[in-house]
């Protein structure tokens, strides 16, 4: 299978920033827990009003989901997150070009403290996404993968 670099442009609109990531994405990566197979599979929908996030995580014998939407309130893309634990975020994008001048970053208020989420573009194939915890040293990685596209579905 040959590797393609896949374009990081956005279309217009506000919610233009987030057209790199339309479509299925697929991940492998360790975690605490063992390996882990993620998918995230971003559409639009409601009049391409908002774009929907549909995350699936598998560890070994158990399975972690989530549902996301992206949208615009008062001028800024923000996203509404909810998790099959019960848990709920929000957050707001911001900028993420301390690790990518095409970082796409959004950045939330979590329990524990400030998060971020973080995507850019592999420079062969995909893109990373990572989480990052807010330190008095500066941010702090905790989860980093890498996604390719799903194809043959």
């Amino acid at each position: 299978m040959s590797s393609k670099k896949l374009p990081w442009k956005k279309s217009p609109g506000k919610l233009g920033v987030l057209a790199p990531l339309v479509g299925a994405w697929k991940a492998e990566a360790m975690s605490p827990m063992g390996k882990v197979r993620c998918t995230r599979t971003f559409t639009r929908v409601l009049g391409g009003k908002y774009v929907q996030l549909t995350a699936r995580w598998e560890f070994g014998k158990g399975v972690y989901e989530e549902f996301a939407l992206y949208g615009v309130t008062g001028g800024t893309v923000t996203f509404w997150s909810f998790t099959s634990d019960g848990k709920h975020s929000e957050g707001t994008i911001a900028d993420g070009s301390d690790i990518h001048e095409k970082a796409i970053t959004f950045e939330a208020e979590m329990p524990a403290g400030r998060a971020r989420m973080t995507y850019w573009p592999d420079e062969v194939e995909g893109f990373h996404w990572t989480v990052e915890a807010k330190t008095k040293k500066g941010w702090s990685r905790f989860t980093d993968h890498h996604y390719t596209a799903v194809t043959g579905t």
